[in-house]
């Protein structure tokens, strides 16, 4: 399963707008305006593929000096439970690392946090609401392996 950064704006951003969409927008009745999608211009955008689908990805984005925040992330319910998100996350990771952060850090929802918790990440404030649903701020040190 090759895992690599894609480029905004190209087709590979295209299917992974809609990924994001038909997983985390669309179920909540939200979707993406096109303010937030040009934001994305200076992210990192990082995406798995079997063959040359995209089933998984997310969004890296700068935030406090020395950390940075995983968002977006999304794996297509076909390929859920097979490892695809650890293995982004550890990639994400990587990238990161390569770049000189040494923290991520994230909002997850509520049912993703036993997720994150065996990849390593803790809680660290108490729950809110963001998009809807209630979520948690996360983080990771990281560090170099």
């Amino acid at each position: 399963m090759p895992l690599r950064i894609i480029e905004h704006g190209t087709g590979d951003y295209l299917e992974m707008i809609k990924l994001r969409d038909d997983i985390l927008r669309k179920p909540l009745g939200l979707s993406f305006s096109a303010e937030e999608l040009v934001a994305e211009r200076d992210d990192i955008l990082v995406a798995a593929f079997d063959k040359e689908q995209l089933i998984a990805c997310c969004v890296l984005s700068v935030a406090e000096k020395g950390s940075i925040r995983l968002r977006q992330m999304a794996v297509s319910p076909s390929v859920q439970g097979k490892g695809i998100g650890r293995d982004l996350i550890h990639f994400a990771e990587n990238v990161a690392r390569d770049q000189g952060f040494t923290r991520m850090i994230m909002h997850a929802r509520s049912t993703a946090i036993g997720f994150y918790e065996k990849m390593g990440y803790t809680v660290t404030g108490n729950e809110f609401v963001e998009v809807t649903i209630p979520h948690y701020t996360m983080q990771k040190t990281l560090t170099v392996s």
